[in-house]
């Protein structure tokens, strides 16, 4: 029997870390430049500073996208506001610092956007990155706004949010569906995932945009979830995941689709 989909306030398309790759990722230039073409959702990445504070960035460590080094995590947030965060893209974003979350969802709010925070934990802070999350988002975002979305690879961390703020929306992030059981029966694909989702109270799967089919839609809606889908940056790919009937749509070509 199939659970009725409950209303989806979120609009389809979603840009992937701000602006995609026309600004440095995860940084409020690349925000304000993705809402200057028309987006109105943004999904960012938040991990914890050793002192506590939520901040943005993707990777686990500092060299791909600042001009620091070792691990982003390690340090407090007073050494990461002193990072270049955006020469590494551009000259003309030399000096774009790490912003906080709190920072991030301040200008949603005040520009009525909608936020999806992926809960990036340095490993071995997936609990703690996840309650931290939660707790922010829960304590400043106004209970007559959209709730913000939160999503993770991580169920350990999804679970912490789930216990800290059950009311904000969770998304399970998945890149590889887990192996079927013999006992699921053919067309069984992504079973597990859809289990693991349901048990961490989700209202959505997101996935790595080739693992869509229409089955597997089918047995996320079935479920009462929503399809998302990252990181799609050709027409046809996005075309195809319309036609199948899925629901938000993660992207970097903020210059190639609108979000009208």
């Amino acid at each position: 029997m199939n659970t009725p989909l409950p209303p989806w306030p979120y609009p389809r398309w979603i840009a992937h870390r701000g602006a995609g790759k026309l600004a440095p990722e995860n940084t409020l230039a690349a925000f304000r430049l993705g809402a200057q073409h028309g987006y109105r959702m943004f999904e960012c990445d938040a991990k914890l500073s050793s002192d506590g504070v939520l901040f943005l960035l993707h990777d686990a460590t500092l060299e791909r996208t600042t001009d620091g080094q070792g691990l982003a995590g390690a340090l407090p947030m007073g050494a990461l506001a002193q990072l270049d965060a955006g020469r590494w893209h551009s000259r003309a974003f030399a000096g774009e610092p790490i912003p906080t979350l709190q920072a991030l969802a301040r200008y949603c709010l005040a520009n009525g956007h909608h936020l999806n925070v992926e809960i990036k934990p340095t490993p071995g802070q997936e609990e703690a990155t996840g309650r931290a999350v939660a707790e922010l988002l829960a304590r400043i975002w106004p209970a007559a706004a959209v709730p913000p979305l939160l999503t993770s690879f991580k169920p350990e961390a999804l679970a912490a949010a789930q216990a800290t703020a059950p009311e904000l929306p969770r998304g399970l992030l998945v890149d590889r569906l887990a192996d079927a059981s013999p006992n699921d029966g053919a067309g069984a694909a992504g079973a597990a995932d859809v289990q693991t989702a349901l048990r961490l109270g989700c209202r959505a799967m997101v996935l790595n945009h080739a693992l869509w089919d229409a089955a597997l839609v089918a047995r996320v809606h079935g479920s009462g979830m929503r399809c998302l889908s990252y990181t799609v940056n050709d027409e046809w790919a996005a075309e195809r995941l319309v036609q199948l009937g899925t629901d938000g749509i993660i992207t970097d070509r903020v210059d190639l689709f609108s979000p009208a």
